[in-house]
């Protein structure tokens, strides 16, 4: 009994997959700081982005 109890404390098979899953969480909640932090200045930005792109198209300089 007491080899079996020993044995689910020693099995490794689980541990590569549960660093991956540890480094993606902190991955994320990288993100979602970053994303607080800088969220206004990047929505800022892109909104920028997307007006130019929707343009009417007048503005430049014609082919001749």
């Amino acid at each position: 009994m007491m080899k079996k109890i020993k044995g689910l404390f020693s099995e490794e098979q689980g541990q590569g997959m549960t660093e991956y899953g540890l480094i993606l969480g902190l991955i994320a909640l990288a993100v979602v700081a970053v994303l607080g932090l800088f969220g206004d200045e990047l929505n800022t930005k892109f909104d920028a982005l997307l007006k130019e792109l929707q343009g009417d198209g007048t503005e430049g300089t014609t082919t001749p």
